[in-house]
């Protein structure tokens, strides 16, 4: 998302919302109807663009914000397109041909003859405008756990988040509370694994068993990943493109996620094992993460 989010705001401040076109009109859930949110957002500026754990952020004029959660296959393409036959092609060849960048559902025209795409290919993407102090103050919003990159974010912080759930000790497996954005925000199931191989500590282990030499490992394990993840600009190893349609270059960068079957980088002796926890896959070296 950072990466999206960097890539937006060097392309899309200052335009405005000429017009828009969806052929999925329910992943517009506020204002509640499609024509009703086209005619509130048209004519609005974007300010600028910042990001809230998945969910993108527009600060428009008018103290209105645009948000949208991409969700698992979603991303925001930036350029130009025409329409043919029901599909939306590039008006130029490149990166924007890809495949996964073809699955557009809404478009919207920007002032400065650009246009943003979302390109989703299970459809399951949000789109909301809201009065942006109505937005920083709803429930949802104020319960997203702090950033992991923010400089705030010390390893006191991340230890107590970990720890506590209010005045009781904290339980759960590891990964699944690691994934919990009222917990942390923005570490999803890729980085995850990753901070957890770099850490070695396995991802069903009780999060109130990790030691503090453990936390200290996996806090700095977080910290590099996601931090190398936002510099090769995110993994595109399945759907994610950036707002450009190229691919991002962390993939070359995996130690853990999607290598099952693949031995260890580190140990160079067990066979990476993929197993599931709540509903979401997990990859890990049984030998070096214990």
């Amino acid at each position: 998302m950072e990466t999206t989010v960097k890539g937006l705001n060097q392309k899309v401040l200052n335009r405005a919302f000429l017009d828009l076109w969806t052929d999925a009109e329910k992943l517009f859930k506020k204002p509640v109807g499609f024509d009703n949110f086209k005619k509130e957002i048209k004519g609005k500026k974007i300010i600028r663009v910042w990001r809230r754990a998945k969910n993108i952020i527009f600060e428009l004029s008018g103290n209105y914000s645009l948000l949208i959660h991409q969700k698992m296959t979603g991303h925001l393409l930036i350029g130009n397109w025409k329409i043919e036959i029901k599909n939306w092609e590039p008006l130029v060849k490149g990166p924007l041909e890809d495949r996964n960048n073809r699955y557009i559902h809404i478009m919207f025209w920007l002032s400065g003859d650009l246009m943003m795409a979302l390109s989703d290919l299970r459809k399951f993407a949000k789109v909301e405008l809201w009065k942006t102090e109505e937005l920083l103050n709803s429930e949802e919003f104020k319960s997203i756990g702090p950033e992991p990159l923010d400089k705030s974010f010390t390893f006191e912080k991340f230890r107590a988040r970990l720890r506590f759930n209010g005045a009781t000790a904290r339980r759960g497996k590891i990964k699944t509370i690691l994934m919990k954005p009222e917990i942390i925000a923005g570490i999803g199931n890729i980085y995850s694994d990753e901070a957890l191989w770099w850490a070695k500590i396995n991802p069903l282990k009780d999060v109130s068993k990790l030691n503090n030499a453990e936390l200290k490992n996996l806090y700095a394990s977080i910290i590099k990943v996601l931090k190398s993840g936002v510099k090769l600009g995110g993994e595109s190893f399945s759907d994610y493109r950036k707002p450009d349609g190229t691919k991002g270059d962390f993939d070359d960068e995996r130690k853990a996620y999607r290598r099952a079957g693949e031995k260890c980088l580190y140990c160079k002796k067990a066979i990476i094992k993929r197993i599931k926890i709540n509903g979401r896959s997990s990859c890990f070296c049984p030998y070096c993460q214990k």
